[in-house]
């Protein structure tokens, strides 16, 4: 199963567009999105306070860091497309 964490802000327009943009992008693909708002854990915003969106995706267990402040298209797609193989 695919995976894809968001770590966003509530108040982030990026974070909005990234999200809605990877819905698009993943249409009937059988994945998880969860999104965290990085703002109500210390750590996290410590970790991608400046970089906020970014993504995440996972498959298998590792975590691949795919993007931050817009969607990188090419690279969710070859990441999906890994999966599949």
């Amino acid at each position: 199963m695919i995976e894809f964490t968001l770590y966003s802000r509530s108040y982030c327009h990026l974070c909005e567009d990234m999200l809605r943009a990877l819905q698009s992008l993943v249409g009937d693909t059988a994945c998880i999105i969860e999104t965290i708002d990085v703002d109500t854990d210390d750590e996290l915003v410590a970790r991608y306070d400046e970089l906020v969106p970014v993504l995440i995706g996972r498959h298998g267990g590792a975590a691949e860091e795919l993007c931050h402040y817009f969607l990188d298209v090419e690279k969710v797609r070859a990441f999906l497309a890994c999966e599949a193989a």
